[in-house]
């Protein structure tokens, strides 16, 4: 095993922890649909930096940031709900971006290629990665307190919008990471899975945040584990594996009750 393989391991490693501990939230919040919907957001601007020669994980994080302010502008603004902006924006960009993407790529984007990353993609991933954690770390008492109520959120003194806004980014941020792993169609399926099987099993909130992030790294390795051997594509063989780790705590869900 080379080197650059061991740090790609790592970087998806990484990416499908932040992805399932922020995904924790997303599933608290009832906006599971968010995060499958803000990945194929990702697609044209993946299409822009492909025919620009430049990153592709630049240009999904590009059309992230729009989409995600574009959301969060909207929401303030409008009586119509999170999911429906969202998907909104899902549509169109996915048409968009299907037209755009030159043909030769299209699958690359739509399902992931780790095999055409480069090291410093996947280091900037690594980095990324921590700082999501991190932040999402310092925020997820804001977080879980909105989820019940924004009301309650500032009854003590913290600002409902800030705190949806900086989340809305950091969704938009790992999924700009993930795409790269396992392709905007299934990118969403590693942020909400992970989380769904924690939610099976867990005994406590702090302990599901934990099992979320957990299950990313779990269904991360295993997908890698099963694609190199196979010689599968690894973005598909991770969201299978994430949806077989969600059947098993599903099956041991009475246990835990």
């Amino acid at each position: 095993m080379t080197i650059e393989t061991i740090i790609f391991i790592i970087a998806i490693c990484f990416v499908g922890a932040a992805a399932g501990y922020l995904g924790s939230f997303m599933v608290l919040k009832r906006m599971s649909l968010v995060g499958d919907a803000l990945s194929h957001v990702a697609l044209p601007g993946m299409a822009i930096a492909i025919l620009l020669n430049i990153s592709p994980m630049f240009g999904a994080f590009v059309a992230l940031l729009f989409a995600v302010l574009g959301v969060w502008y909207l929401e303030t603004k409008s009586t119509v709900y999170p999911d429906a902006l969202v998907g909104v924006f899902f549509t169109f960009s996915l048409a968009l971006g299907v037209l755009i993407t030159p043909e030769p790529e299209l699958l690359e984007a739509l399902f992931g290629n780790i095999e055409h990353m480069v090291p410093f993609e996947a280091f900037l991933a690594v980095l990324l990665a921590l700082a999501i954690i991190l932040v999402t770390k310092v925020i997820s008492k804001r977080m879980v307190l909105s989820s019940i109520s924004k009301e309650l959120l500032e009854s003590i003194g913290e600002s409902y919008k800030k705190t949806n806004l900086i989340y809305l980014l950091l969704v938009g941020l790992v999924v700009a990471l993930g795409v790269r792993f396992v392709g905007t169609m299934l990118m969403g399926a590693l942020v909400v899975v992970p989380a769904a099987s924690a939610k099976n099993i867990n005994k406590g909130m702090e302990s599901y945040f934990w099992l979320s992030g957990l299950f990313g790294v779990l269904s991360s390795l295993g997908g890698v584990a099963i694609g190199t051997v196979l010689g599968l594509p690894v973005g598909p063989c991770v969201v299978l594996c994430s949806i077989g780790i969600f059947l098993v705590t599903y099956l041991l869900k009475p246990s835990f009750e």
